[in-house]
């Protein structure tokens, strides 16, 4: 019998590749399985591939708007669909082919299969029953196959799927998640997206920045609905103004297919009822943890609500068995895993890390205008009997915004008014999703109002929106 791994690691996604990497790094004999692709939901599906759409899409803007900025681009703007698709799956590509790189490089195995634990420390892998929804990227030479591996250590980093609703099951033609989104054949010229967290916005402000009539449909009260209800609130002034349709607290009861159409019936919290019909139907209602098939419920593993259950180490119950990543629970963000790997095999090698904390990953949504966040929105703040002081600064006030023709956005940033101690930050308006890292670091390093306060912030950046936010919660903003 060959020599057991110290770690094996199922699933190749961002928390299974990085954890796999650390524990190499630490001198532990790891293994990944993989059914299907290195990199996964995120590098090939999500995250990366999504990200050059967008990128597709805010050029197709900037362009139309040209004269705006002094320019004039002759005849009309137009854009080749299949193009589009063709260099988003580039990057995707490369990128898993990267990941390849990286598992030869760090003396990582790879073993191509689908995987279950048949027992504490051994792991059978047998041949994919999983039809890839990508044709294959080629495997890393040196992969192993089916067989039966023993493992000191496993960590379960299975990731996530596109939640189903009953009776509105997508069927990648008419019905679609984000798959299909991500690769049509044709634009739809009007689409419903069910759902308006940062799935289902950000392919939302996608099709309709490339043309397309958009309905969002969301079942709860706000657009966004885990964001800062003030920021949330502006975001859809946003959308609406791009033509954007935003129906809250209403959901989608009824789908009726047509030859290349659908009809939806949607109702509100009120009752009414009325009819919509598009080209297309994305669900973007959530996801759910891929939990089955690998033995986990035989060997007694808690779970919870389509996850498994976990503590700030990542382990679950049952010894030698962990869970990291969207299969251990939300926040479902490719970050959040690659973190939660990390702190998992440092645990188990005894470096004694700290355990997650939650509080201090951030969120991005990557629409337009863009979206970032950390810590706790004023509410939740309140809700947990602080008090708290507020700031806030328009992007209209930032002369690198107005030179950007970015004049539209908001900084907000909420602290502990006895303490001074920062609590959460939340952002709306371009680029965003590149400044929030400054708060993260700051609350990381439990950093107080004054301390941010004489922080020399570089001139002329939008940074210093984040600045004056922090000035105006203590009444002394320079440029408002």
């Amino acid at each position: 019998m060959a020599e057991a791994y110290d770690i094996l690691i199922i699933g190749g996604g961002p928390g299974g590749y990085v954890c796999a990497i650390r524990a190499a790094q630490l001198g532990l004999k790891t293994a990944v399985v993989e059914r299907e692709h290195l990199g996964g939901i995120c590098l090939n599906w999500g995250c990366i591939p999504t990200k050059a759409l967008l990128r597709t899409a805010e050029i197709f803007h900037y362009a139309n708007r040209a004269k705006d900025y002094g320019l004039t681009l002759e005849g009309k703007m137009s854009f080749d669909p299949a193009a589009v698709v063709k260099r988003s799956r580039g990057v995707s590509g490369q990128l898993n082919a990267g990941v390849g790189f990286l598992m030869k490089k760090n003396k990582i195995d790879v073993i191509w299969g689908e995987a279950s634990v048949t027992k504490p420390g051994e792991v059978k892998v047998s041949a994919p029953n999983k039809q890839a929804v990508l044709p294959q990227h080629p495997q890393p030479k040196g992969t192993l196959g089916e067989g039966t591996y023993q493992a000191k250590n496993i960590i379960v980093a299975t990731g996530a799927r596109p939640r189903v609703l009953p009776g509105i099951e997508p069927d990648g033609k008419l019905i679609w998640t984000y798959f299909e989104a991500m690769k049509p054949d044709t634009f739809p010229k009007s689409l419903i997206v069910m759902g308006s967290g940062a799935i289902g916005i950000e392919f939302a402000s996608f099709y309709r920045t490339m043309g397309a009539e958009v309905t969002v449909v969301e079942l709860l009260p706000q657009v966004l609905p885990v964001e800062d209800a003030e920021i949330a609130g502006l975001a859809r002034k946003r959308f609406e103004k791009q033509g954007m349709k935003i129906l809250t607290a209403t959901k989608v009861t009824k789908v009726e297919k047509g030859a290349d159409s659908v009809t939806a019936t949607v109702e509100d919290d009120k009752g009414n009822k009325q009819t919509l019909k598009a080209d297309r139907i994305i669900s973007a209602v959530g996801v759910v943890g891929n939990i089955e098939n690998l033995g986990l419920e035989k060997l007694g593993v808690k779970t919870d609500r389509g996850c498994v259950v976990i503590d700030g180490l990542g382990r679950t119950n049952v010894p030698g068995i962990y869970a990291i990543g969207d299969v251990a629970g939300p926040p479902m963000l490719a970050h959040k895993a690659e973190h939660e790997g990390v702190i998992c095999v440092e645990a188990i090698k005894g470096l004694k890390p700290h355990p997650m904390d939650k509080l201090k990953i951030p969120g991005c949504t990557y629409c337009h205008p863009q979206i970032a966040s950390v810590g706790l929105t004023e509410a939740k703040a309140k809700e947990a009997g602080y008090t708290v002081k507020v700031g806030r600064f328009p992007f209209v006030g930032n002369g690198k915004a107005i030179a950007l023709g970015e004049p539209e956005g908001l900084v907000k940033t909420v602290f502990d008014a006895k303490t001074g101690r920062l609590l959460g930050a939340h952002m709306v308006g371009a680029e965003v999703t590149e400044l929030i890292q400054g708060y993260v670091v700051a609350m990381n390093l439990e950093t107080t109002e004054e301390e941010l306060m004489h922080t020399v912030f570089p001139h002329p950046t939008l940074s210093e929106m984040m600045h004056e936010s922090v000035l105006d919660a203590y009444g002394r903003a320079i440029h408002t």
